[in-house]
């Protein structure tokens, strides 16, 4: 065994990836993040949190997400950096997943790690704009070290459930930062199709690199063009002033081998999602902040008060063709929790006239896989009376399929991003007090969501930490989930598999 890693969806066999990651993460990468994650762990135990310390943590765990960071070189100087940090110490932590021998502790200690993982992601998106929480930081400290010391089930059962209090609290930050930097999203139409200008294709989920790039490019004769989950930086007013922010290109992350070779124009990857990069387009990719990939060009952190340098990626598309279209079409976002609840009034009216029957919560993450046609199937399939409510990647599989409206009302309200999953339980939330329902899961409302990485992960134990229950997780369950700890989620808390997309959404319309 090479390595070890089962913290993704898609990982081999639904077991473990034990020689290569199935993500096209090399077994020594990930070795590396192994040891990066017990450095961390030996800071949590030798350290008080700071706000120093507490973003240099946050930053490590982004940087081991799934398809974050590819490049061997920066995370062994992370390494050392984190060494540096913990100071002298003869505390002893163990080594990788598999340190821990029972079945049962090893799944809740990787359910906590995975979830913190995705909460540290929207911390350092926060960060980025300002926005920091000690309170934050401290439960960050006090989960790691608990995955290496002795404690029992029912301990960490409780610490999985705080983080998903805590991941509710970091993605209420990151909103509060989004919105106070850029505004409270609107309704928008996005265009998918191509000018006749060479551009730049900006993927991930960082606005703050958005905001920069937007600002170095005016007036350069090029546009910018956003990518998978950068899709609904377009209904941030902020960004309205930017004539040269043409459209989004392309859709979900794992289609990176194709369309980033049809855009011809460099690409500047964020934050996860990168794939292994191809030769068609390896000479025009760029990384910053978390990402990393070996030898494609890193665009460094911004300086104390200063800004990202992005006119490389500038210059070079100025030397480029415009890209080739794939498709011409306009896709509506911008259904944030704010927008929506003013449409509140107009939802409840159609849902007690019968217009509506059943809201479907299909958010979450894509894939490659090809059981996830399982989504768009479902989504096709629902009955015409149902809204579908989202975020993430995962509205890729049906965006940009005809269902129509309901009184005037999209069929699809997308609220944005993976993180913008908080806005669709504060809108479900909000209809349950529009309803007079002491429960929201009294509500006309089912859960179908797709998973793929450890923000996922974080997602649902918010939701979990919410109150939400009955949830359906696809395509697989968790390959770090024991049967024992898989038992508890079920009988607890509802969380189901998915079955074929008839039998779902007849079980959803009846509410189970």
């Amino acid at each position: 065994m090479k390595m070890f890693c089962f913290q993704c969806q898609e990982t081999m066999k639904n077991t473990g990836c034990t020689e290569g990651g199935v993500c096209g993460k090399r077994a020594d990468v990930a070795n590396r993040m192994d040891e990066l994650v017990r450095e961390l762990k030996r800071i949590a135990l030798t350290r008080k949190p700071d706000r120093e310390l507490g973003l240099f943590c946050v930053q490590s765990l982004f940087m081991t997400i799934t398809n974050a960071n590819f490049d061997e070189t920066r995370i062994a100087a992370q390494i050392e950096r984190a060494k540096k940090l913990a100071g002298e110490t003869s505390v002893a932590v163990p080594l990788g997943v598999l340190s821990c021998e029972n079945e049962d502790l090893r799944s809740l200690r990787e359910l906590l790690t995975y979830g913190l993982k995705g909460i540290a992601a929207y911390a350092d998106h926060a960060a980025m704009l300002g926005r920091e929480d000690d309170a934050i930081y401290a439960f960050v400290f006090k989960a790691l070290a608990a995955t290496a010391e002795d404690h029992s089930a029912e301990e960490l059962t409780a610490l999985v459930l705080e983080a998903g209090s805590v991941a509710v609290r970091t993605m209420a930050l990151l909103d509060e930062a989004n919105t106070s930097a850029y505004g409270k999203p609107r309704i928008t139409k996005v265009r998918t199709g191509v000018g006749k200008r060479p551009g730049i294709l900006i993927s991930g989920h960082d606005l703050c690199d958005l905001e920069e790039l937007l600002e170095q490019s005016k007036e350069k004769s090029i546009d910018i063009y956003t990518h998978s989950e950068m899709l609904p930086a377009h209904a941030y007013p902020a960004f309205r002033k930017y004539p040269h922010l043409y459209g989004n290109y392309g859709g979900a992350w794992y289609r990176q081998n194709l369309e980033f070779a049809s855009f011809r124009g460099p690409i500047l990857m964020t934050t996860n999602c990168i794939t292994p990069v191809q030769s068609a387009y390896k000479d025009r990719i760029f990384t910053t902040g978390m990402a990393g990939y070996p030898n494609v060009p890193h665009i460094p952190d911004r300086p104390q008060g200063g800004h990202k340098d992005f006119s490389a990626i500038i210059a070079l598309a100025q030397r480029c063709p415009p890209p080739v279209e794939l498709d011409n079409m306009e896709i509506v976002n911008g259904f944030a929790h704010d927008q929506v609840l003013e449409l509140a009034d107009k939802i409840v009216a159609a849902v007690k006239k019968g217009a509506i029957k059943r809201f479907i919560v299909m958010a979450g993450c894509d894939g490659r896989q090809a059981s996830r046609e399982y989504f768009t199937r479902t989504a096709s399939e629902l009955p015409p009376d149902t809204i579908i409510l989202t975020a993430g990647c995962a509205k890729y599989r049906y965006n940009k399929l005809a269902l129509g409206q309901i009184d005037s009302i999209p069929r699809v309200l997308d609220a944005g991003q993976c993180n913008d999953s908080y806005s669709l339980a504060l809108i479900a939330l909000k209809l349950k007090e529009a309803f007079g329902l002491d429960d929201v899961n009294a509500l006309p409302l089912s859960f179908d969501l797709a998973w793929y990485e450890q923000k996922a992960v974080a997602v649902l134990l918010a939701l979990l930490s919410l109150g939400f229950r009955k949830i359906r997780l696809g395509p697989t369950l968790p390959a770090f989930l024991s049967p024992a700890v898989a038992s508890i989620l079920v009988r607890n808390f509802g969380i189901s598999g998915i079955d074929t997309p008839e039998h779902d959404v007849a079980a959803m319309m009846r509410g189970e």
